[in-house]
């Protein structure tokens, strides 16, 4: 059994390290044995990275100097001679499960070759996963158990804006870092100078503010429509999608159409689109997921409306063509990499494809090398902390400057002091014959 964290005192050592003890430990705090860490990182793929890197130090909104004077408090829990324990909750079992159990199935991929491999200086990571559902108030309750029960030094790769929201808090006041969680909200990244603990949280996926605006001025460019609408899911990341929707639209000048919402987990969309077809609508910018996207694009050919449909970065995975088949042809999305098919991969790429496929029974795609992406920075960034793992080690390793690079061609990750967000280089693809195909490259607003 597992208790809430009011039952126990806090309190930081002189290092900053977060420490608890109860009274049946007698008051005294409880401490972690550390022993030495270190993993070594090879074969990495290197890539040509051409596009405006320098403008992420503009995006952080953070200030070094104010956020030294207070010092960030970390914990050391987790971390023993034998292991480091890694939590991360997904959507196992509701409505972007098609998500999540693919994120889980690549961190789960990435834990099993790390530990396969020696782990990390002969610690192995024991990574717990939570089923969420989708829903922030079970999020919280998994992020409670992850902390406090199972003591992670790490919350890495948690899924979903509203849920890695509600529970961020709890995260950062309990010293753990929050390291890649798949939404790409600005929450994820974006720190108050007055607010030391948010300095623990990095964003490694390109925030839909951003992207949205990049892959939105390109197609302006391209089909200067007169009237872009925008339908969106009703949370935070639907949120992010409207205001890099607004924010391009102003900044060019054009007076933006219908902007119309869903709930989570909605299936009909007939009354949005209805709306946004009356308003002569002749771009559709697109804050949905999957079935969502399907929905809206399926609805739209009922109709006979025949208009140019964006979608902003969680449309561009390879279920969409898969399940919507004819009524996705065409859709345009913002992008972070080019997705790799069985067929045309090469080289390690492939046999990472074959590999996943023989381990869980069924193709990989972008979601699991999202999964498997957020396992592997850990471990890059963990090994170059050093020996002797600590929070505050951990956590300089990650502002180092130090260049991680996958093998799938993505954008490079790196952080620095001032900015926790690793990219915002954006692609746009369309679906051309069922796959997605890479339109145009390092874009920018």
């Amino acid at each position: 059994m597992w208790l809430p964290l009011s039952r126990f005192g806090r309190s930081f050592d002189a290092a900053g390290q977060l420490r608890y003890h109860s009274k049946k430990n007698n008051g005294k705090p409880r401490t972690e044995h550390l022993a030495p860490v270190a993993w070594d990182v090879q074969g990495r793929k290197r890539m040509t990275y051409r596009n405006g890197m320098a403008a992420l130090a503009g995006v952080a909104l953070v200030l070094a100097a104010p956020m030294a004077l207070a010092q960030t408090k970390t914990t050391n829990q987790g971390v023993n001679d034998t292991e480091i324990v890694v939590g991360t909750h997904q959507d196992l079992s509701g409505p972007i499960k098609a998500w999540g159990v693919s994120v889980a199935n690549g961190m789960k991929m990435a834990t099993e070759e790390i530990n396969a491999a020696g782990g990390i200086q002969g610690r192995k990571i024991r990574l717990i996963v939570e089923d969420s559902g989708y829903d922030p108030k079970r999020a919280v309750l998994d992020t409670q158990k992850l902390i406090e029960k199972d003591q992670v030094f790490s919350m890495v790769g948690a899924m979903g804006s509203p849920t890695v929201l509600a529970a961020q808090d709890i995260v950062l006041d309990a010293g753990v870092t929050q390291l890649f969680p798949l939404t790409s909200a600005q929450f994820t990244f974006k720190m108050d100078p007055g607010k030391p603990q948010e300095r623990l949280k990095f964003a490694n996926l390109l925030p839909y503010v951003e992207s949205t605006r990049a892959a939105l001025k390109y197609m302006v460019d391209l089909k200067h429509p007169k009237r872009p609408c925008i339908l969106h899911q009703d949370d935070e990341y639907g949120k992010n999608v409207l205001d890099g929707f607004t924010q391009q639209l102003a900044a060019m000048k054009i007076e933006p159409g219908t902007a119309t919402s869903y709930k989570r987990g909605a299936s009909d969309f007939s009354a949005q689109v209805a709306r946004m077809k009356a308003d002569g609508c002749d771009l559709v910018v697109l804050g949905t997921i999957i079935r969502e996207t399907i929905g809206a694009m399926t609805e739209a050919k009922k109709l006979g409306w025949t208009v140019d449909f964006l979608g902003a970065t969680p449309t561009n995975v390879i279920e969409v063509p898969t399940l919507g088949k004819d009524a996705v042809e065409g859709l345009y999305a913002a992008a972070e990499m080019e997705i790799p098919y069985e067929d045309t991969a090469k080289g390690k790429v492939k046999d990472w494809l074959a590999n996943y496929k023989k381990m869980f029974g069924v193709e990989a795609n972008t979601q699991a090398i999202i999964g498997y992406n957020t396992i592997e920075i850990f471990g890059f960034y963990a090994n170059a902390a050093g020996r002797d793992l600590t929070g505050q080690k951990l956590l300089a390793s990650l502002e180092s400057g130090k260049e991680y690079l996958d093998i799938f061609g993505s954008p490079p990750v790196k952080f620095s002091p001032t900015n926790h967000l690793a990219t915002l280089v954006t692609q746009v693809q369309q679906i051309q014959n069922g796959r997605w195909k890479v339109i145009r490259e390092g874009l920018m607003f």
